[in-house]
């Protein structure tokens, strides 16, 4: 009798289980990868707070499946089948950071900085420059500016005449009450009236010495060679003027009614007569250059003729000049050299001001103003302007010329500047440290040529300025650093610049609130705020972190949701495997 063979009841039962190993692994693998987002959406909840934060967000993909038929295609008597493929779980394909832009807020502070756009902040680690988006930036107490982790923010610096250099990137500095800067003045403006219906400057004051000779003999003085200290009065041949040489000839002249500034002229053996008379020219400050000659054919300045030296003066009321008697003095005495006037003073219709210029250095430098009528006809007024300043100076030993120039404003027949030429004035600054010549123009086509009231000019502005001190900063929109002084003065301290990469997604985070080039981010492209789609700045206000919570918290119930279903998945398997194994029992 043949037997039964009994089957092996343990074998099936342990291809099973096999079977649902696979499911085991698969639901492990689910609670990794739910794991994974629950961390990723825990982060971003924790950052909501934090300045300029870029949340991530957890992409998922399918792995490889396990195929159990490749189906059959159809024929003549059959439709055909499908495959049947049994997955094996979920990967993470992707952990993919969210560069949008993040709420941008105000604050009150000048240095925080928010990007509109895709740019990033450089500043610079130990290992090189690191990129972040948060700009809450402050002043270190070497007053650089410096993000919170102290890492240098980057910028173009400036040269030392404040424009930007853009081909170097370092650390800007912004030494607030340090840095000190003055302003030299480059351009003023005049107000006021001059009125057409005064008279015209016809002559301006003639003074004249005594007739002088050069010995006791009587000889004439003809020659401006001649040495000063021969010089004598005609009607006192035998005295010398000018004696106690060398000696220090001090002149106090008077003009339009006003005490110059005492000038002196170091006297020596070889001083001349051209060198006294170019001194006393300097000291009542004659213009001559482009200043039309009078009637009476004597040009404006110091000549010798006749044997006298005789000073012309400009024309108008305010620009005559007197030498009054014992305002030439020398070794403690008056020289008996007067220069009287000879024939009326100077006329037209003129005004006079004072205004104050300054130098590159902010030293204030007065500057004295006169203006007489000089011509007219039926449909226009000329008036001559003249300047003149104490605080020029050529460096010249002897050289006290106070002279600045002259020039011309024409007004047209309603009262309006027709014209106004050569109106570029200049003080020599040699002798002190500030840059010389100064130049500035002078513009005077906010006066009026009509007045009722008479002539009267005034300053309007002048861009110069005394010293100051860096108190406050602003940065604009294309990240230049414009410092504020005290005096009123704005200089540029340096330029903030952007990075931005093609795959922002590449950057690795750097730790704190910084990232750091990656193999996919491609290299950085530095440029202005503003250029090449960096964006642009706002100053005195921050970036806040783009974590949207609601949705987080959304997203956190169903990645919580998908752990609890994989863990009820091993837990059903584990029961089944212990329903197989007691089969066996």
């Amino acid at each position: 009798m043949i037997g039964l063979v009994e089957p092996n009841c343990h074998a099936r039962p342990w291809g099973v289980i096999m079977g649902l190993t696979s499911a085991l692994n698969t639901s492990l693998n689910g609670l990794s990868l739910n794991e994974t987002a629950i961390d990723v959406l825990s982060n971003n909840i924790a950052n909501a707070g934090t300045n300029a934060f870029k949340s991530s967000q957890v992409q998922f993909s399918t792995q490889l499946a396990r195929t159990l038929s490749f189906g059959s295609r159809p024929t003549a008597t059959n439709g055909g089948t499908n495959a049947k493929q049994i997955g094996l779980g979920a990967t993470v394909a992707a952990i993919i950071p969210d560069f949008s832009q993040g709420s941008i807020t105000n604050t009150t502070t000048p240095s925080d900085l928010a990007i509109q756009g895709d740019g990033f902040f450089i500043v610079e680690s130990q290992e090189g420059n690191v990129y972040t988006r948060n700009g809450t930036f402050r002043l270190n107490s070497e007053n650089v500016l410096t993000n919170s982790q102290g890492l240098r923010v980057q910028a173009y610096g400036v040269d030392d005449d404040f424009n930007i250099i853009n081909t170097e990137l370092k650390g800007v500095q912004i030494p607030l009450g340090e840095l000190s800067i003055a302003e030299a003045t480059e351009n003023v403006v005049m107000s006021g009236a001059l009125s057409p219906q005064g008279e015209i400057g016809t002559h301006g004051t003639l003074l004249e010495t005594a007739p002088l000779v050069i010995d006791g003999a009587g000889t004439a003085l003809t020659s401006t060679a001649t040495l000063l200290s021969d010089v004598r009065l005609a009607s006192d041949p035998a005295t010398q003027l000018f004696t106690g040489i060398p000696a220090d000839l001090e002149l106090t002249a008077v003009k339009g009614g006003r005490t110059l500034d005492t000038k002196t002229l170091a006297v020596t053996a070889t001083t001349t007569v051209q060198d006294y008379m170019d001194f006393l020219d300097q000291t009542l400050g004659l213009q001559s250059n482009g200043v039309p000659t009078d009637a009476d054919g004597i040009a404006v300045g110091v000549d010798l003729s006749g044997g006298m030296i005789r000073a012309k003066g400009n024309r108008g009321s305010v620009n005559d000049i007197s030498v009054p008697v014992g305002s030439m003095v020398m070794n403690g005495g008056v020289v008996g050299l007067d220069v009287p006037r000879n024939g009326e003073a100077a006329d037209g219709e003129s005004t006079f001001t004072t205004f104050v210029v300054f130098d590159s250095l902010g030293e204030a430098l007065t500057v004295r103003m006169s203006a007489y009528k000089e011509a007219e006809t039926t449909s226009s007024t000329t008036f001559r302007y003249i300047l003149e300043s104490d605080n020029n100076s050529s460096g010249i030993p002897g050289d006290v010329d106070i002279a600045l120039g002259s020039s011309t404003v024409v007004f047209d027949s309603v009262g309006n500047v027709a014209d106004q030429p050569n109106n570029s004035f200049s003080i020599d600054r040699n002798g002190s440290a500030a840059v010389s010549p100064m130049v500035f123009e002078v513009d005077m086509s906010a006066i009026s040529g009509i007045s009722s009231s008479g002539s009267n000019l005034n300053l309007k502005s002048q861009d110069g300025s005394s010293p100051g001190v860096l108190t406050s900063f602003v940065i604009d929109e294309q990240g230049v650093i414009n410092g504020v002084f005290d005096n009123g003065v704005i200089r540029t301290l340096g330029q903030v610049v952007l990075a931005r990469f093609t795959n922002p997604g590449g950057l690795l985070q750097d730790g704190g609130d910084t990232f750091r080039e990656g193999v996919s981010s491609g290299e950085p492209l530095v440029s202005t705020p503003g250029t090449f789609g960096a964006g642009t700045i706002r100053a005195g206000a921050i970036e806040l972190s783009n974590t949207d919570i609601g949705r987080s918290l959304v997203d956190l119930i169903v990645a919580s949701t998908n752990y609890r279903g994989n863990a009820r998945v091993i837990d059903s398997t584990n029961r089944l495997v212990d329903e197989l194994l007691l089969l066996g029992r």
